[in-house]
Protein backbone atom coordinates (compact mmCIF):
# COMPACT_ATOMS: atom_id res chain seq x y z
CA UNK A 1 0.00 0.00 0.00
CA UNK A 2 1.15 3.51 -0.71
CA UNK A 3 2.53 5.84 1.77
CA UNK A 4 -0.65 8.20 1.99
CA UNK A 5 1.96 11.15 0.69
CA UNK A 6 3.12 9.28 -2.41
CA UNK A 7 -1.22 7.71 -2.76
CA UNK A 8 -2.38 11.71 -2.61
CA UNK A 9 0.72 12.11 -4.95
CA UNK A 10 0.04 9.91 -7.27
CA UNK A 11 -3.80 10.65 -7.64
CA UNK A 12 -3.05 13.99 -7.67
CA UNK A 13 -1.13 13.64 -11.19
CA UNK A 14 -3.89 11.55 -12.43
CA UNK A 15 -6.30 14.31 -12.09
CA UNK A 16 -4.58 16.68 -13.67
CA UNK A 17 -3.52 14.24 -16.58
CA UNK A 18 -6.61 13.57 -17.64
CA UNK A 19 -8.07 17.01 -18.96
CA UNK A 20 -4.88 17.09 -21.29
CA UNK A 21 -5.64 13.73 -23.20
CA UNK A 22 -9.47 15.00 -23.25
CA UNK A 23 -8.88 18.68 -24.91
CA UNK A 24 -7.11 17.67 -28.06
CA UNK A 25 -7.92 19.12 -31.17
CA UNK A 26 -10.47 16.83 -32.96
CA UNK A 27 -9.10 17.00 -36.18
CA UNK A 28 -5.77 15.23 -34.89
CA UNK A 29 -8.14 12.34 -33.99
CA UNK A 30 -7.88 10.88 -37.92
CA UNK A 31 -10.90 8.17 -38.91
CA UNK A 32 -9.59 4.99 -39.41
CA UNK A 33 -11.53 5.19 -42.60
CA UNK A 34 -10.73 8.16 -43.70
CA UNK A 35 -8.77 6.95 -47.08
CA UNK A 36 -12.07 5.12 -48.30
CA UNK A 37 -13.24 6.41 -51.35
CA UNK A 38 -16.71 6.49 -52.26
CA UNK A 39 -17.88 3.78 -54.78
CA UNK A 40 -20.01 4.05 -58.08
CA UNK A 41 -23.56 4.30 -57.58
CA UNK A 42 -25.18 0.92 -58.91
CA UNK A 43 -26.97 1.89 -62.27
CA UNK A 44 -30.17 0.14 -61.62
CA UNK A 45 -30.55 1.92 -58.12
CA UNK A 46 -29.77 5.25 -59.99
CA UNK A 47 -32.72 4.59 -62.34
CA UNK A 48 -35.43 3.74 -59.62
CA UNK A 49 -34.35 6.55 -57.13
CA UNK A 50 -34.70 9.28 -60.22
CA UNK A 51 -38.05 7.44 -61.10
CA UNK A 52 -38.89 7.69 -57.36
CA UNK A 53 -38.09 11.81 -57.66
CA UNK A 54 -40.46 12.22 -60.83
CA UNK A 55 -44.00 13.71 -60.12
CA UNK A 56 -45.12 13.14 -63.41
CA UNK A 57 -48.06 10.77 -63.44
CA UNK A 58 -47.10 8.75 -66.52
CA UNK A 59 -43.54 8.07 -65.25
CA UNK A 60 -42.52 4.31 -66.04
CA UNK A 61 -39.76 2.71 -64.65
CA UNK A 62 -37.98 -0.02 -66.75
CA UNK A 63 -35.57 -0.53 -65.03
CA UNK A 64 -36.63 -2.99 -61.98
CA UNK A 65 -35.24 -7.09 -62.98
CA UNK A 66 -37.98 -8.18 -60.91
CA UNK A 67 -41.87 -9.23 -62.51
CA UNK A 68 -44.83 -7.33 -62.05
CA UNK A 69 -47.79 -7.33 -62.71
CA UNK A 70 -50.61 -5.56 -65.30
CA UNK A 71 -50.55 -3.36 -62.98
CA UNK A 72 -47.27 -2.94 -62.53
CA UNK A 73 -47.30 -4.02 -58.74
CA UNK A 74 -45.23 -6.71 -57.35
CA UNK A 75 -46.77 -10.54 -57.66
CA UNK A 76 -46.95 -13.40 -55.71
CA UNK A 77 -47.89 -16.54 -57.00
CA UNK A 78 -50.62 -18.40 -56.04
CA UNK A 79 -49.01 -21.96 -56.07
CA UNK A 80 -46.45 -20.07 -54.31
CA UNK A 81 -48.84 -19.25 -51.26
CA UNK A 82 -49.93 -22.54 -50.93
CA UNK A 83 -46.84 -24.11 -50.61
CA UNK A 84 -46.53 -21.66 -47.77
CA UNK A 85 -49.29 -22.04 -46.06
CA UNK A 86 -48.43 -25.74 -46.21
CA UNK A 87 -45.00 -25.55 -45.27
CA UNK A 88 -46.37 -22.93 -41.96
CA UNK A 89 -49.36 -25.43 -41.81
CA UNK A 90 -46.58 -28.22 -40.73
CA UNK A 91 -45.44 -26.37 -37.75
CA UNK A 92 -41.80 -27.61 -38.52
CA UNK A 93 -38.96 -26.38 -36.49
CA UNK A 94 -36.24 -23.82 -37.23
CA UNK A 95 -33.05 -25.54 -36.90
CA UNK A 96 -29.99 -25.39 -39.22
CA UNK A 97 -29.86 -26.76 -42.99
CA UNK A 98 -27.21 -28.81 -43.39
CA UNK A 99 -24.43 -27.34 -45.10
CA UNK A 100 -25.57 -28.13 -49.06
CA UNK A 101 -29.03 -27.37 -48.01
CA UNK A 102 -32.28 -28.45 -48.04
CA UNK A 103 -32.32 -32.48 -49.99
CA UNK A 104 -35.83 -32.47 -50.86
CA UNK A 105 -35.45 -28.96 -52.79
CA UNK A 106 -31.78 -29.91 -54.17
CA UNK A 107 -33.03 -33.19 -55.36
CA UNK A 108 -36.15 -31.53 -57.62
CA UNK A 109 -34.25 -28.53 -58.45
CA UNK A 110 -31.62 -31.12 -60.71
CA UNK A 111 -34.67 -33.22 -62.25
CA UNK A 112 -36.27 -29.50 -62.97
CA UNK A 113 -32.53 -28.54 -64.39
CA UNK A 114 -31.49 -31.96 -66.25
CA UNK A 115 -34.60 -33.29 -67.03
CA UNK A 116 -36.74 -36.48 -65.24
CA UNK A 117 -34.69 -38.48 -67.74
CA UNK A 118 -31.20 -37.43 -66.83
CA UNK A 119 -29.05 -39.86 -66.78
CA UNK A 120 -26.49 -38.11 -64.28
CA UNK A 121 -29.48 -37.67 -61.99
CA UNK A 122 -30.33 -40.92 -62.24
CA UNK A 123 -27.49 -42.32 -61.85
CA UNK A 124 -26.69 -39.85 -58.95
CA UNK A 125 -23.19 -38.14 -60.40
CA UNK A 126 -24.55 -34.55 -59.94
CA UNK A 127 -22.76 -32.94 -57.14
CA UNK A 128 -26.17 -29.93 -55.65
CA UNK A 129 -25.84 -27.87 -53.05
CA UNK A 130 -28.61 -25.24 -51.66
CA UNK A 131 -27.50 -21.31 -52.76
CA UNK A 132 -28.28 -18.17 -51.92
CA UNK A 133 -30.28 -17.61 -55.22
CA UNK A 134 -27.99 -17.52 -57.96
CA UNK A 135 -25.60 -14.78 -56.89
CA UNK A 136 -24.73 -17.19 -54.29
CA UNK A 137 -24.64 -20.38 -56.90
CA UNK A 138 -22.14 -18.35 -59.21
CA UNK A 139 -19.38 -17.59 -56.05
CA UNK A 140 -19.99 -20.82 -55.00
CA UNK A 141 -18.84 -22.01 -58.66
CA UNK A 142 -16.02 -19.47 -59.04
CA UNK A 143 -14.67 -20.32 -55.96
CA UNK A 144 -14.61 -24.33 -56.28
CA UNK A 145 -13.28 -23.87 -60.10
CA UNK A 146 -10.23 -21.40 -58.81
CA UNK A 147 -9.75 -24.13 -56.42
CA UNK A 148 -10.14 -26.98 -57.82
CA UNK A 149 -10.19 -26.54 -62.10
CA UNK A 150 -6.84 -27.40 -63.26
CA UNK A 151 -6.32 -26.16 -66.23
CA UNK A 152 -6.96 -22.63 -66.23
CA UNK A 153 -8.30 -19.85 -64.11
CA UNK A 154 -9.75 -17.73 -66.30
CA UNK A 155 -13.59 -17.35 -67.35
CA UNK A 156 -15.07 -15.76 -70.28
CA UNK A 157 -17.93 -13.76 -70.12
CA UNK A 158 -20.28 -12.74 -72.93
CA UNK A 159 -19.95 -9.15 -73.87
CA UNK A 160 -22.58 -7.53 -72.43
CA UNK A 161 -23.29 -9.86 -69.73
CA UNK A 162 -25.28 -9.42 -66.44
CA UNK A 163 -23.15 -6.93 -64.23
CA UNK A 164 -22.65 -8.54 -61.25
CA UNK A 165 -21.17 -11.55 -63.25
CA UNK A 166 -17.72 -9.56 -63.19
CA UNK A 167 -17.30 -9.03 -59.74
CA UNK A 168 -18.36 -12.38 -58.49
CA UNK A 169 -15.51 -13.97 -60.75
CA UNK A 170 -13.34 -11.56 -60.25
CA UNK A 171 -14.04 -11.58 -56.17
CA UNK A 172 -13.76 -15.22 -56.97
CA UNK A 173 -10.44 -15.20 -57.78
CA UNK A 174 -10.68 -15.73 -61.39
CA UNK A 175 -9.33 -13.82 -64.37
CA UNK A 176 -12.23 -12.59 -66.19
CA UNK A 177 -12.16 -11.72 -70.27
CA UNK A 178 -14.56 -11.31 -72.60
CA UNK A 179 -16.24 -12.99 -75.87
CA UNK A 180 -18.24 -11.08 -78.26
CA UNK A 181 -21.97 -11.78 -78.11
CA UNK A 182 -24.26 -8.97 -78.79
CA UNK A 183 -24.32 -7.12 -82.41
CA UNK A 184 -25.72 -3.34 -81.81
CA UNK A 185 -25.78 -3.11 -85.89
CA UNK A 186 -28.59 -6.12 -85.84
CA UNK A 187 -29.37 -5.55 -82.12
CA UNK A 188 -29.03 -9.34 -81.94
CA UNK A 189 -26.34 -12.20 -81.89
CA UNK A 190 -23.38 -11.68 -82.90
CA UNK A 191 -22.87 -15.19 -83.77
CA UNK A 192 -19.98 -15.23 -85.41
CA UNK A 193 -18.12 -13.55 -83.65
CA UNK A 194 -19.14 -15.37 -81.21
CA UNK A 195 -17.14 -18.84 -82.87
CA UNK A 196 -14.20 -17.20 -83.50
CA UNK A 197 -13.56 -15.91 -79.97
CA UNK A 198 -14.13 -18.86 -78.57
CA UNK A 199 -12.28 -21.06 -81.20
CA UNK A 200 -9.75 -18.04 -80.11
CA UNK A 201 -9.72 -18.62 -76.40
CA UNK A 202 -6.63 -21.12 -75.18
CA UNK A 203 -7.80 -24.56 -74.93
CA UNK A 204 -9.93 -25.95 -71.79
CA UNK A 205 -10.49 -21.82 -70.65
CA UNK A 206 -13.69 -21.61 -68.65
CA UNK A 207 -16.67 -20.46 -70.81
CA UNK A 208 -20.32 -18.75 -69.15
CA UNK A 209 -22.85 -19.19 -70.91
CA UNK A 210 -26.63 -17.83 -70.06
CA UNK A 211 -28.95 -20.74 -70.90
CA UNK A 212 -31.80 -19.05 -71.79
CA UNK A 213 -33.36 -15.05 -71.48
CA UNK A 214 -29.58 -13.39 -71.88
CA UNK A 215 -29.26 -10.91 -69.43
CA UNK A 216 -29.03 -8.04 -70.13
CA UNK A 217 -29.69 -8.54 -74.26
CA UNK A 218 -32.79 -10.84 -74.03
CA UNK A 219 -30.48 -12.47 -77.43
CA UNK A 220 -30.78 -16.13 -77.37
CA UNK A 221 -28.74 -18.72 -80.22
CA UNK A 222 -31.14 -21.03 -81.97
CA UNK A 223 -31.36 -24.88 -80.92
CA UNK A 224 -28.87 -25.30 -83.99
CA UNK A 225 -26.57 -22.43 -82.80
CA UNK A 226 -26.24 -24.09 -79.30
CA UNK A 227 -25.05 -27.34 -81.20
CA UNK A 228 -22.38 -25.84 -83.39
CA UNK A 229 -21.36 -23.93 -79.68
CA UNK A 230 -21.10 -27.70 -78.39
CA UNK A 231 -19.24 -28.94 -81.16
CA UNK A 232 -16.59 -25.89 -80.68
CA UNK A 233 -16.94 -26.15 -76.73
CA UNK A 234 -16.08 -29.79 -77.11
CA UNK A 235 -13.28 -29.10 -79.80
CA UNK A 236 -11.82 -26.49 -77.77
CA UNK A 237 -12.03 -28.80 -74.49
CA UNK A 238 -13.45 -25.37 -73.08
CA UNK A 239 -15.45 -25.83 -69.48
CA UNK A 240 -18.79 -24.87 -69.89
CA UNK A 241 -20.39 -22.74 -66.96
CA UNK A 242 -23.93 -21.83 -67.79
CA UNK A 243 -26.38 -19.71 -65.94
CA UNK A 244 -29.84 -20.22 -65.89
CA UNK A 245 -31.71 -17.67 -63.60
CA UNK A 246 -35.24 -17.87 -66.16
CA UNK A 247 -35.96 -21.37 -66.71
CA UNK A 248 -39.61 -21.28 -67.30
CA UNK A 249 -39.75 -17.45 -67.10
CA UNK A 250 -37.89 -17.30 -70.88
CA UNK A 251 -40.28 -19.00 -73.00
CA UNK A 252 -43.36 -20.00 -70.66
CA UNK A 253 -41.78 -23.82 -70.99
CA UNK A 254 -39.34 -25.33 -68.42
CA UNK A 255 -38.01 -28.17 -70.91
CA UNK A 256 -37.74 -25.69 -73.89
CA UNK A 257 -35.73 -23.32 -71.61
CA UNK A 258 -32.89 -25.83 -70.45
CA UNK A 259 -32.57 -26.94 -73.77
CA UNK A 260 -29.10 -25.93 -73.88
CA UNK A 261 -28.14 -27.20 -70.03
CA UNK A 262 -29.48 -30.43 -71.06
CA UNK A 263 -27.95 -31.03 -74.69
CA UNK A 264 -24.42 -30.03 -73.70
CA UNK A 265 -25.05 -33.55 -70.99
CA UNK A 266 -26.09 -35.97 -73.31
CA UNK A 267 -23.18 -34.61 -75.63
CA UNK A 268 -20.85 -35.63 -72.70
CA UNK A 269 -20.07 -32.26 -71.18
CA UNK A 270 -19.07 -32.33 -67.90
CA UNK A 271 -20.60 -28.70 -66.86
CA UNK A 272 -21.28 -26.46 -63.43
CA UNK A 273 -24.72 -24.95 -63.53
CA UNK A 274 -26.24 -21.82 -61.43
CA UNK A 275 -29.91 -22.08 -60.81
CA UNK A 276 -32.21 -19.28 -59.67
CA UNK A 277 -36.07 -19.53 -58.29
CA UNK A 278 -36.24 -15.63 -57.53
CA UNK A 279 -37.95 -14.90 -61.37
CA UNK A 280 -39.51 -18.46 -62.34
CA UNK A 281 -41.04 -18.69 -58.44
CA UNK A 282 -41.21 -15.00 -57.87
CA UNK A 283 -39.15 -15.80 -54.65
CA UNK A 284 -36.90 -12.71 -54.82
CA UNK A 285 -36.48 -12.28 -51.00
CA UNK A 286 -35.90 -15.76 -50.22
CA UNK A 287 -33.04 -16.17 -51.87
CA UNK A 288 -33.61 -19.63 -53.21
CA UNK A 289 -31.11 -21.31 -55.52
CA UNK A 290 -28.35 -24.03 -56.56
CA UNK A 291 -25.26 -24.74 -57.50
CA UNK A 292 -24.55 -28.25 -59.30
CA UNK A 293 -21.92 -30.04 -61.43
CA UNK A 294 -21.78 -32.92 -63.29
CA UNK A 295 -19.34 -35.51 -62.30
CA UNK A 296 -18.38 -38.77 -64.09
CA UNK A 297 -19.19 -41.26 -61.28
CA UNK A 298 -21.03 -41.46 -57.43
CA UNK A 299 -17.34 -41.59 -55.71
CA UNK A 300 -16.24 -38.31 -57.62
CA UNK A 301 -19.49 -36.83 -56.88
CA UNK A 302 -18.99 -37.68 -53.32
CA UNK A 303 -15.54 -36.00 -53.20
CA UNK A 304 -16.91 -32.76 -55.02
CA UNK A 305 -19.55 -32.36 -52.58
CA UNK A 306 -16.84 -32.30 -49.96
CA UNK A 307 -14.62 -29.80 -50.74
CA UNK A 308 -18.00 -27.80 -52.14
CA UNK A 309 -19.04 -28.07 -48.25
CA UNK A 310 -15.17 -26.70 -47.41
CA UNK A 311 -16.30 -23.61 -50.03
CA UNK A 312 -19.41 -22.93 -48.24
CA UNK A 313 -19.17 -23.19 -44.53
CA UNK A 314 -16.72 -20.05 -44.09
CA UNK A 315 -18.85 -18.44 -46.34
CA UNK A 316 -22.54 -18.66 -44.65
CA UNK A 317 -22.12 -21.96 -43.21
CA UNK A 318 -25.87 -23.08 -43.77
CA UNK A 319 -28.75 -21.75 -46.05
CA UNK A 320 -31.89 -20.23 -45.52
CA UNK A 321 -34.60 -22.86 -44.85
CA UNK A 322 -38.22 -20.81 -45.39
CA UNK A 323 -37.91 -20.32 -49.33
CA UNK A 324 -36.29 -23.61 -49.94
CA UNK A 325 -39.68 -25.50 -48.26
CA UNK A 326 -41.42 -23.32 -50.46
CA UNK A 327 -39.65 -24.62 -53.54
CA UNK A 328 -39.57 -27.77 -52.54
CA UNK A 329 -42.68 -28.29 -51.70
CA UNK A 330 -43.75 -26.80 -55.23
CA UNK A 331 -41.44 -29.37 -56.97
CA UNK A 332 -42.59 -32.23 -54.82
CA UNK A 333 -45.83 -32.20 -55.24
CA UNK A 334 -47.88 -32.74 -58.34
CA UNK A 335 -50.56 -31.02 -58.36
CA UNK A 336 -49.13 -27.44 -57.04
CA UNK A 337 -46.33 -28.42 -59.96
CA UNK A 338 -48.23 -28.19 -62.06
CA UNK A 339 -50.47 -25.26 -61.13
CA UNK A 340 -46.76 -23.79 -60.99
CA UNK A 341 -46.04 -24.30 -64.26
CA UNK A 342 -48.95 -22.91 -65.52
CA UNK A 343 -48.68 -19.43 -63.60
CA UNK A 344 -45.31 -19.69 -65.09
CA UNK A 345 -46.25 -19.97 -68.39
CA UNK A 346 -49.00 -16.57 -67.66
CA UNK A 347 -45.85 -14.16 -66.82
CA UNK A 348 -43.97 -15.41 -69.98
CA UNK A 349 -47.34 -14.76 -71.94
CA UNK A 350 -47.95 -11.81 -70.34
CA UNK A 351 -44.34 -10.34 -71.16
CA UNK A 352 -44.25 -11.60 -74.73
CA UNK A 353 -47.97 -9.57 -75.26
CA UNK A 354 -46.34 -6.77 -74.23
CA UNK A 355 -43.27 -7.37 -76.82
CA UNK A 356 -45.85 -7.37 -79.11
CA UNK A 357 -47.87 -4.33 -77.92
CA UNK A 358 -45.12 -2.02 -78.20
CA UNK A 359 -43.96 -3.27 -81.55
CA UNK A 360 -47.61 -3.03 -83.37
CA UNK A 361 -47.85 0.45 -81.79
CA UNK A 362 -44.33 1.49 -83.01
CA UNK A 363 -45.42 -0.01 -86.88
CA UNK A 364 -48.65 -0.03 -87.70
CA UNK A 365 -50.28 2.65 -84.99
CA UNK A 366 -47.01 5.28 -85.01
CA UNK A 367 -45.92 3.99 -88.64
CA UNK A 368 -42.19 4.31 -87.22
CA UNK A 369 -39.73 3.59 -90.44
CA UNK A 370 -37.48 1.96 -88.07
CA UNK A 371 -37.31 -1.95 -87.76
CA UNK A 372 -38.84 -3.30 -84.51
CA UNK A 373 -38.76 -6.86 -84.88
CA UNK A 374 -35.14 -7.53 -82.27
CA UNK A 375 -38.76 -6.52 -79.49
CA UNK A 376 -40.41 -9.36 -80.09
CA UNK A 377 -37.16 -11.79 -81.43
CA UNK A 378 -35.70 -11.33 -78.17
CA UNK A 379 -36.87 -12.81 -75.17
CA UNK A 380 -37.50 -13.19 -70.89
CA UNK A 381 -37.61 -10.04 -68.66
CA UNK A 382 -34.72 -8.10 -70.70
CA UNK A 383 -34.89 -6.07 -74.36
CA UNK A 384 -32.06 -4.19 -75.59
CA UNK A 385 -34.16 -1.45 -77.57
CA UNK A 386 -30.94 -0.58 -79.78
CA UNK A 387 -30.80 3.18 -79.36
CA UNK A 388 -28.73 5.62 -78.16
CA UNK A 389 -27.18 6.99 -74.76
CA UNK A 390 -28.80 10.30 -76.12
CA UNK A 391 -32.03 8.73 -76.69
CA UNK A 392 -32.12 7.07 -73.57
CA UNK A 393 -31.61 10.70 -71.59
CA UNK A 394 -34.38 12.45 -73.66
CA UNK A 395 -36.52 9.10 -72.91
CA UNK A 396 -36.01 10.14 -68.61
CA UNK A 397 -35.64 13.89 -69.44
CA UNK A 398 -38.52 14.74 -71.58
CA UNK A 399 -40.79 11.63 -71.41
CA UNK A 400 -40.51 10.05 -68.04
CA UNK A 401 -39.41 6.67 -69.11
CA UNK A 402 -36.69 5.11 -67.11
CA UNK A 403 -34.12 2.69 -68.15
CA UNK A 404 -30.72 2.12 -67.69
CA UNK A 405 -27.53 4.01 -70.05
CA UNK A 406 -27.22 0.96 -72.75
CA UNK A 407 -31.13 0.66 -74.01
CA UNK A 408 -32.11 -1.83 -71.53
CA UNK A 409 -35.50 -2.50 -70.39
CA UNK A 410 -37.45 -4.99 -67.90
CA UNK A 411 -40.54 -5.52 -70.07
CA UNK A 412 -42.23 -6.90 -66.72
CA UNK A 413 -42.12 -3.22 -66.47
CA UNK A 414 -44.58 -2.66 -69.43
CA UNK A 415 -48.53 -2.89 -68.26
CA UNK A 416 -51.54 -2.37 -70.97
CA UNK A 417 -52.15 1.33 -69.26
CA UNK A 418 -48.46 2.81 -69.98
CA UNK A 419 -47.40 0.74 -73.13
CA UNK A 420 -48.88 3.57 -75.30
CA UNK A 421 -47.28 6.14 -73.54
CA UNK A 422 -43.81 4.33 -74.09
CA UNK A 423 -44.57 3.44 -77.42
CA UNK A 424 -45.11 7.68 -78.31
CA UNK A 425 -42.15 8.39 -76.01
CA UNK A 426 -39.67 5.94 -78.02
CA UNK A 427 -41.16 7.12 -81.71
CA UNK A 428 -40.45 10.68 -80.95
CA UNK A 429 -36.70 9.78 -79.44
CA UNK A 430 -35.89 7.82 -82.84
CA UNK A 431 -37.76 9.51 -85.45
CA UNK A 432 -35.52 13.22 -85.54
Amino acid sequence: MLAPTLFHAAKSRAVTSTPRLLTLPARQLASTWASVKAGPPDAILGVTEAFKRDQDPRKINLGVGAYRDENGKPYVLPSVRKAEELVINAKGDKEYLPITGLADFTKNAAILAYGKDSVPVKENRVAITQSISGTGALRIGGAFLQRHYPHSKTIYLPTPSWGNHTPIFRDSGLEVKQYRYYDKKTVGLDFKGLVEDLKAAPSKSIVLLHACAHNPTGVDPTNEQWKEISDIVKEKEHFPFFDMAYQGFASGDTDRDAFAVRYFVEQGHQIALSQSFAKNMGLYGERVGAFSLVCADPDEKARVDSQVKIIVRPLYSNPPVHGAKIAGTILSDPELYQQWLGEVKGMADRINGMRSSLKDLLVKDLNSKLNWDHITNQIGMFAFLGISPEQVAKLCQEHHVYLTADGRISVAGITPHNVQHLAESLHKVTSN
